[in-house]
């Protein structure tokens, strides 16, 4: 197999065992990969997921996606193997894609240390929201620039969505910080997601469902309020649902964009 391939994926003894395979492992050079995050099956190993940082990207097509994913199976039986790659432009939709190849979400939301971390809870909840969306969205495009704007941004359908049922999903870098945040915007159609895209005019195009939920955040607050000066001080009125831009708490350490600082 290819020298390059250096994950620890155990595959020396194994041969391909399809010829999507073995054509993706002739394809593989992992000197330009920096891994991410992983994730392997134990304890015998029998499954592995990768998401790491393509720097050979950055010298071929502008705007192509910059993270990719590695999804291996390993047969013990037969000593063969599956090796499956996907390139993403985020690495919120690299788990994604990793989690419906049977890798738990959480397991490869915990990202690697010397990477940007997210600016705020906003970008920490969107996040999660794409890595375990399941098949909801349906990518159309995307594009990455290096330079300024140091951006990415994902073009999607949700299938879940009445309406608005475009999303851009935006990630912007702030090297200097060592940050990021990522939103989510909403538009009737392709035409008028690519023009906002082109020229950025007009207020921020949240999902409509934002303001609905935080809608039922200020009833349900006004309820626990009322609840609480009824009962007196020492009570305790139960926790509501949380408003969009409030702290979401995450069972992991915070995920980061997948390229390095």
């Amino acid at each position: 197999m290819n020298d390059g391939f250096d994950f620890d994926f155990d595959l020396d003894e194994l041969a391909p065992a399809d010829d999507a395979s073995a054509e993706a492992v002739e394809r593989f050079w992992s000197g330009d990969l920096t891994a991410v995050t992983e994730h392997h099956i134990t304890p015998d190993r029998s499954r592995g997921y990768v998401v790491a940082h393509d720097r050979s990207v950055t010298w071929g097509t502008p705007g192509a996606p910059q993270v990719m994913a590695i999804a291996v199976v390993r047969d013990l039986q037969q000593f063969t193997f599956t090796l499956e790659t996907s390139h993403h432009a985020t690495v919120s939709f690299a788990q994604n894609w990793l989690a419906e190849r049977g890798c738990p979400p959480e397991r490869i939301a915990q990202i690697s240390k010397g990477y940007a971390e997210p600016d705020d809870d906003l970008t920490i909840q969107v996040e999660r929201q794409i890595r375990e969306s399941g098949a909801r969205y349906e990518v159309l495009d995307t594009h990455t620039s290096d330079s300024a704007p140091s951006e990415t941004w994902t073009l999607a359908r949700d299938s879940q969505a009445d309406q608005m049922p475009v999303r851009v999903f935006l990630e912007e870098w702030n090297y200097d910080a060592g940050t990021y945040t990522m939103r989510e915007a909403a538009f009737a159609d392709m035409g008028t997601a690519r023009s906002w895209l082109e020229d950025r005019s007009g207020p921020f195009p949240e999902p409509p469902e934002y303001s609905d939920r935080n809608s039922a955040v200020v009833h349900a607050r006004m309820v626990r309020a009322a609840l609480a000066r009824s009962a007196g001080v020492g009570a305790t009125p139960k926790a509501g649902p949380d408003v969009i831009r409030t702290p979401v708490p995450v069972p992991v350490p915070r995920p980061a964009q997948g390229k390095p600082l």
